[in-house]
C-alpha cells in the first residue's frame, strides 16, 4: 500500500521531557502500526525547537479519524500531554 497522506504532529518538548515523550513513541509505535485502520508508518523527527511525529496513512479520512481514536486520546495523547510546552500543532496532508 501507498502513503496518500501525512498527520503531522508537531510539539514543543523541552529537553528534560524529551525522554519521556520519546518512550510514548516507542511504546505506542508498532501498536499503531498493527491496529490503526490505514496505518502503514510512523517516524519520529526531532529538532532543537521542536519534536515531530509524521504517520503516513493510507488516506486522509483515516488519518483524521486516528485523532479520534481510543488508542490517540487514552493512551498517546495522555502520555504526551504533561510533556509539552506548548499546545502541538497538528496538520494533514494530502499526497499530490
Amino acid at each position: 500500500m501507498k502513503v496518500s497522506a501525512y498527520l503531522e504532529i508537531t510539539m514543543k518538548i523541552n529537553e528534560e521531557n524529551r525522554p519521556a515523550a520519546a518512550k510514548v513513541y516507542t511504546d505506542y509505535r508498532q501498536p499503531f502500526l498493527d491496529t490503526i485502520k490505514g496505518a502503514l508508518t510512523k517516524e519520529l523527527l526531532i529538532r532543537e525547537e521542536d519534536v515531530q511525529v509524521l504517520h503516513g496513512f493510507d488516506s486522509a479520512e483515516n488519518a483524521k479519524a486516528y485523532l479520534s481514536s481510543e488508542m490517540f486520546q487514552n493512551d498517546v495523547f495522555a502520555g504526551l500531554k504533561p510533556t509539552w510546552s506548548a499546545e502541538p500543532e497538528v496538520r494533514i496532508y494530502s499526497v499530490a
